[in-house]
């Protein structure tokens, strides 16, 4: 009776012990892998149109590339975070940050008063302009000329929205696709005769496929932006940011290595 009663409590004090180990074992998994998720920085996630050389675009490996890439990274840093980046269309970005798919917006975007009723704007960081483009044996010179020929534009651009203006009083159709390479894709195939577009990529064009152009003087377009959810926290620490870059030189430096060419 006695050694069986010895037996329990030995089986017992043996079972307490595995516990205790398997105990130590689990908090010393949960403390390192508490200290691993520290060790790893909060992610950014930033949503772009990566169609838009010299601003965004992909380079030959398939990595993204371009004049906001660049400050997009270098806010991300300063801010501590991990930057990810999502490309899709134009006219979708805004719905992304709304939906809150996306914490900001990096794409070109002018930072109109109606775009300013669904997101917050950074200030501004650059300033481009308006430009029509065609083909050398169009010889357009004006918007008096744009009369009865078909204006291509990028959907949810700036750009959409003036042509939609200016086809009233000059009476040219316009014509609407999803992305900036698709627009000259229809320029050089005749398919439209005018391409409008933001002056910088616009003179890109101009002078990798030896179109010719004239600004529009009409345009008094707002500056680009940086675009975030209404009410984001990250607008007042980003303007602080692009504050310091531009005093430091940053910007000035970014400018040179990307839009110098285009200018």
């Amino acid at each position: 009776m006695k050694k069986g009663l010895i037996q329990v409590l030995l089986i017992g004090f043996l079972l307490s012990l595995l516990v205790a180990c398997g105990s130590e074992s689990n908090n010393g998994t949960a403390a390192n892998n508490e200290s691993d998720q520290n060790d790893e920085k909060e992610v950014l996630i930033m949503a772009t149109s990566a169609d838009f050389p010299p601003f965004e675009s992909y380079d030959t490996d398939g990595n993204f590339e371009g004049f906001d890439i660049e400050i997009a990274k270098v806010i991300a840093e300063e801010l501590g975070y991990e930057l990810e980046i999502e490309d899709m269309s134009f006219d979708g970005l805004i719905g992304a940050l709304q939906s809150g798919r996306v914490d900001f917006v990096m794409a070109g975007m002018s930072a109109t008063e109606e775009r300013r009723q669904n997101v917050d704007f950074s200030k501004e960081y650059h300033r481009s302009g308006e430009m029509f483009i065609y083909q050398p044996d169009e010889s357009i010179n004006g918007l008096e000329e744009l009369e009865g020929k078909t204006v291509g534009v990028q959907l949810g651009t700036i750009q959409e929205e003036g042509a939609d203006v200016l086809s009233e009083e000059y009476g040219f159709e316009v014509k609407k696709v999803d992305d900036a390479s698709v627009l000259i894709q229809e320029l050089m195939s005749n398919r439209i005769d005018v391409a409008y577009m933001d002056k910088t990529v616009a003179t890109g064009y101009i002078n990798s496929q030896g179109l010719e152009g004239f600004d529009d003087p009409t345009t008094s377009s707002p500056g680009m932006g940086i675009a975030f959810p209404k009410g984001s926290e990250l607008v007042e620490q980003v303007n602080e940011i692009l504050t310091a870059l531009e005093k430091d030189g940053t910007i000035d430096e970014l400018e040179e290595e990307w839009l110098s060419e285009y200018e």
